[in-house]
């Protein structure tokens, strides 16, 4: 007989409670029947007079054999007949098919047609197993030791003659559908979009999708069942992503651009309106399984690598770490035999599909061989990147040329469009959607704006487009405006991330700065933003930072003062002490850093409370305050009272960057006329410290230890 753990997949969408899969232990005979009445009874009342869309005979079989369930246990009930032992645990068996029958007819009528489609041999499977559970339920239920009436003892033996009969069943005009709806798929698998007339006849008169709105319902759906199945589905995951982006062109070419439920901004509305964000991307980023972060970066990994000592890192990490002369292993200090990196690919497999099951984006390095057969499972397949570009053309016809209403649900579309695959952000931004998108980001409508930037946002990841939107005319200047007067706090916020993507290119960094307003914009966000959005705005000033030329346009905007008040703040404090470390390294930024009051305070703060590599941003600053900004400065982060013990503590418990910044800062005071009088206690520290790492110490030009994303996020 089979288990109940066959419907754990029919019980991942709405699961019962677990009385649902045990039997009562603790009822008597009456209770009991009276129980099972009760279920089977409501389970007819439910569904007798449902007609399912699909598996119609199948669901009509189980629900008559339900029925003379009913009749038998309403004459126990009335004649309050002794049961048995062996009675009595043939209906506590009961008890759980019933239950187990509800979840099946429920799984059906509540799924969408597609799901049910593609899915027709399995669940046939399901209610072929529950007939045969019933079947040999009643081949050992002891009838003759059970006082019934004929015509009910007639038709409980009928019913188990018909039941040891029953075969599976799948019906052919489902079966067919099916088929038709695969071969759609290999026309876009073969670079051909299907014939219209046979979508339309498909879709709409045989499927009954009639709008636009029941169309995407059936799209979340398909999308759901990816997500909360994690990878263990049939069809595969990359197959059903093709049915998902088959849908969705028949979604504007069948029923044009129909309003749904999208929020236009436009008159009243029956929906208090969600933000565009999905904000359980970010709760995901912050339970990231701990196998998948580098140890050194401590993030995602985006092209894992082995190095001779077996430790996987980040390859940008740890080929950095040996590009500075390391020649040990950062996790477990020993010494490497060779410096050559091994891709750990079935790691980099796990992380892809682990990314594609909770809906993050994942793009893998453009040097990589992204054609390897071990990462085939997560990537998408051709039909589905084929419809999606044929999508992607309706898409951008609606944003050239459509009305207000139909250029904002393009917008939303592509901005889901480029949320995942660079193939996908290349075709959309070669298919000519940038322009327009422009366009739209001076729009008064709070959505059609929100979605513009956001879909900009998500193309920006895709290095090629970088060049595409910053060379676009009065690109830049747009996202800066929605950055500095957005209509909603989202594409504020998307706008600042936008800026980010873009200056992850050194050239582009000097022409974000003297963009009108873009500096001064991010300062405020990191002033009074959300804290996404301080995130969004420190990440950014970080890599404006980096260039020096910037280093004048970011203190006259306010950035200094933003940067050194976000010391204080959580979760943006590493980055800020990171910018300011840069920052000082010119004459300039280290004056203004020490005009800020609570400068030294705030980098003190961070060197006793700070993560490791906060700790390392911090004193890097302080001892390039000290080099740049002259005796005065020097003097001002002398007199800080608690930097010795500070020190002291860096020098022995710090990461070994942290150590020898902490070991050149306390060289500095040494040469201090009144070093003795502050740092006398300092002895030990400054022989552990007086090492040929410490005295190579001259500069700390790619020391800024941040922890920046892998990927700017996708929205």
């Amino acid at each position: 007989m089979a288990t109940a753990a066959i419907f754990s997949s029919l019980r991942r969408r709405r699961s019962p409670s677990l009385e649902a899969f045990l039997a009562p232990v603790d009822l008597n005979d009456v209770a009991l029947i009276q129980t099972l009445a009760s279920i089977s009874s409501e389970l007819v009342l439910s569904f007798s007079g449902v007609s399912m869309f699909f598996q119609r005979k199948n669901s009509r079989s189980l629900i008559r054999k339900i029925e003379v369930f009913v009749v038998l246990l309403e004459f126990l009930k009335e004649s309050g007949s002794n049961l048995t032992p062996t009675a009595l645990l043939c209906f506590k068996e009961a008890y759980l098919l019933l239950y187990r029958s509800k979840i099946l007819l429920d799984y059906c009528k509540q799924s969408s047609k597609l799901w049910l489609l593609l899915q027709n041999h399995s669940i046939s499977g399901h209610f072929h197993d529950l007939n045969q559970e019933i079947s040999t339920l009643l081949d050992v239920f002891p009838i003759d030791d059970v006082e019934l009436s004929d015509d009910v003892r007639e038709q409980v033996e009928l019913m188990q003659r018909q039941a040891r009969k029953a075969k599976l069943f799948i019906d052919n005009n489902d079966e067919a559908l099916r088929l038709r709806f695969y071969s759609f798929l290999y026309e876009f698998e073969n670079g051909r979009v299907p014939n219209s007339v046979e979508l339309r006849l498909f879709y709409v008169d045989k499927l009954g999708i009639r709008d636009a709105k029941s169309c995407r319902a059936e799209i979340e759906f398909l999308e759901e069942q990816i997500v909360n199945h994690e990878g263990d589905i049939e069809p595969a995951a990359s197959v059903l992503n093709g049915f998902v982006a088959l849908t969705r062109y028949c979604r504007f070419f069948l029923f044009r651009f129909e309003e749904d439920e999208v929020d236009t901004g436009i008159g009243n509305h029956k929906k208090t309106r969600k933000g565009l964000i999905a904000r359980e991307i970010a709760d995901t980023f912050v339970t990231i399984p701990k196998d998948f972060c580098c140890p050194i970066s401590l993030d995602l990994m985006r092209d894992p690598v082995i190095i001779s000592t077996g430790q996987t890192y980040d390859r940008c990490f740890i080929s950095r770490w040996m590009e500075e002369g390391h020649c040990t292993c950062p996790k477990t200090g020993q010494m490497l035999v060779h410096t050559r990196l091994v891709p750990n690919r079935a790691l980099r497999n796990l992380i892809m599909q682990w990314c594609t099951a909770y809906g993050i984006p994942y793009d893998p390095p453009e040097s990589a061989d992204a054609s390897m057969e071990s990462f085939a499972v997560a990537l998408p397949s051709k039909a589905a990147t084929e419809a999606n570009r044929a999508t992607a053309v309706l898409l951008i016809e609606q944003l050239a040329r459509g009305s207000q209403r139909a250029k904002t649900v393009a917008a939303r579309e592509i901005r889901l469009l480029a949320k995942t695959g660079k193939d996908n952000r290349a075709f959309i931004a070669e298919a000519g959607a940038i322009p327009h998108l422009c366009q739209l980001l001076s729009s008064r409508n709070p959505t059609a704006q929100e979605n513009s930037v956001t879909a900009m946002l998500n193309l920006s990841i895709y290095d090629k487009n970088k060049s595409r939107i910053i060379n676009e005319e009065g690109c830049l200047g747009s996202i800066v405006e929605v950055l500095r007067f957005g209509l909603t706090t989202e594409a504020r916020e998307n706008a600042a991330a936008t800026l980010f993507s873009l200056s992850a290119v050194h050239d582009y960094k000097r022409r974000i700065a003297d963009e009108e307003g873009a500096a001064e914009a991010l300062a405020d966000l990191l002033r009074v933003g959300t804290l996404r959005g301080k995130k969004d705005a420190v990440t950014a000033l970080f890599n404006l930072s980096t260039h020096t030329d910037n280093c004048v346009r970011m203190i006259d905007a306010g950035a200094v003062t933003a940067l050194v008040g976000a010391l204080g703040t959580e979760g943006v404090a590493e980055e800020a002490a990171g910018a300011l470390a840069l920052i000082v390294r010119q004459p300039i930024g280290a004056e203004a850093v020490g005009k800020e009051e609570m400068a030294v305070v705030g980098l003190l703060g961070m060197m006793r409370c700070g993560t490791p590599r906060g700790k390392e941003n911090a004193v890097a600053a302080l001892l390039e305050l000290c080099r740049s900004g002259g005796s005065a400065a020097t003097e001002r982060v002398l007199k800080a009272p608690a930097l010795a013990g500070l020190l002291q503590t860096l020098l022995f418990t710090g990461t070994k960057r942290a150590r020898r910044k902490a070991a050149s800062l306390a060289r500095v005071f040494q040469r201090c006329e009144n070093a003795a009088l502050h740092f006398g206690g300092l002895g030990v520290g400054y022989a552990f410290a007086g090492n040929s790492a410490a005295n190579r110490d001259s500069s700390f030009a790619g020391d800024v230890s941040v922890s920046m994303p892998i990927s700017v996020p996708v929205l």
